[in-house]
Order: C-alpha cells, then sequence, then structure tokens
C-alpha cells in the first residue's frame, strides 16, 4: 500500500507521501552478497566483451550517473534486475514479497533471500496534523501509483469532493471510484488508454478513502 494524505483546504492542494521506496539490505550491506552480486547499478547488464571500457554506473549513495572503469566483478548479476512489475531481487523475488519464506535461497544458489527483505513497515504519525472536513488518506496499491502522481491524484480529491455536500459519506466512495477508473483508462483501439494516450494500469487498482476530519468537522 501506499499512502498520500490530501489537504484541500483554502483550495490549497497539499499531497505529500507518508510512505516511500526502501533500498534493499544489498545496496547498504554489500558484503551479505556472498561475491555473487554487485550493489552497482548500471544502465544495462554488462557484457565480458566490454572489460576494459568506461560505462556509465551509480550507487544509493549517488544523486546522479559516473563513469567507471569495467572491471571484473562488475560482470557479477546485478543485485536488482528488471524494471517495473519484473523487477526481481536477486533474480528471484519481488522486491515488494517481505513477508514469509523464511527459508527461500536464491535460484541455483545458497544463498538466502531473507536477510535482502524487510517486512516491518514505515510509520507515519498523522496525529501531529490539524485536520480539516476535507482532508482524506487515500491508500492505493501499485495499480493506482504506478500511472497516477500525487498532484493528480490530489486534483481529483478537490474535484469529487466539491461536488458533494459536506456531510455525504458517499462522496468518499465516489472519489475512491473516480480514482480507480481514472487509472484504469477508457477502452480504446489499442487497449485501455487514459487521456494523455498512455496505457492505463494493467495491475490490481485497489483505493481506500479515508477522511481524517471526522464527521464533527463538518459544517
Amino acid at each position: 500500500m501506499y499512502g498520500t494524505r490530501v489537504c484541500c483546504e483554502c483550495n490549497t492542494l497539499w499531497p505529500f507521501a507518508l510512505t516511500g521506496h526502501s533500498q534493499p539490505q544489498g545496496f547498504l550491506k554489500p558484503e551479505l552478497l556472498g561475491g555473487e552480486f554487485t550493489h552497482l547499478e548500471f544502465p544495462r547488464r554488462v557484457q565480458p566483451k566490454e572489460l576494459g571500457q568506461r560505462m556509465l554506473y551509480r550507487d544509493q549513495n549517488m544523486t546522479g550517473w559516473a563513469y567507471k572503469k569495467i572491471e571484473l566483478e562488475d560482470l557479477r548479476f546485478p543485485l536488482v534486475c528488471g524494471e517495473g512489475k519484473k523487477a526481481r531481487v536477486m533474480a528471484t523475488i519481488g522486491v515488494t514479497r517481505g513477508l514469509g519464506d523464511h527459508n527461500l535461497k536464491v535460484c541455483s544458489s545458497t544463498l538466502p533471500i531473507k536477510p535482502f527483505l524487510s517486512c516491518f513497515p514505515e510509520v507515519n504519525d498523522l496525529t501531529q496534523y490539524e485536520h480539516f472536513p476535507d482532508d482524506v488518506l487515500v491508500l492505493g496499491t501499485d495499480g493506482l501509483w504506478d500511472v497516477t502522481s500525487d498532484c493528480e491524484v490530489a486534483a481529483t480529491v478537490d474535484r469529487v469532493l466539491s461536488a458533494y455536500e459536506p456531510n455525504d459519506p458517499s462522496r468518499y466512495t465516489a472519489l475512491a471510484q473516480a480514482l480507480v477508473l481514472g487509472a484504469r483508462g477508457t477502452p480504446r483501439d489499442r487497449g485501455w488508454r487514459l487521456p494523455n494516450n498512455k496505457l492505463g494500469s494493467g495491475d490490481d487498482i485497489s483505493v481506500f478513502v479515508i477522511p481524517l476530519g471526522g464527521p464533527g468537522s463538518y459544517s
């Protein structure tokens, strides 16, 4: 789940993420990789014929890319391979699969997977903020956030909630439906498309809209 708190007080949209992406432990502790994987990231898989050549690379401490001379150890399999939904930690398991599988080993290896994944959630305290009637917490699966930005969600929150009376509880259901339908897109000749003609989300789209202001805050 990914959360965004949206404040619409005074017509000011204020979205911010409650959770973020975490680095796998292999980036923070390269010694756990057992010499089988590299914690460095390259634009593409390094080939043996490129030994001695210069290639762009980066690690978790860098804000951009730099050049390095390709060495033998750079031919190791990348810690995270693939992109988007196809990304896998150590070519074995999805990054989000942090629960269970305590005895799982890396494919064709005796290296354990569990030290590289965590099931401990990132916690954010919302009680430190003052909440208004139109403040909501949007919880959504990747199917929403893969194709919808925080600001786009905030704009939908403002548009839908303003079309209902403040005391109408059905407006939260309408908002969740609008977010799901917006991420799914509309059917066209070339599949489901968003208004910008990009592909709609093909992943599961689940959305919860939780009012933060509470009925007591309604006028």
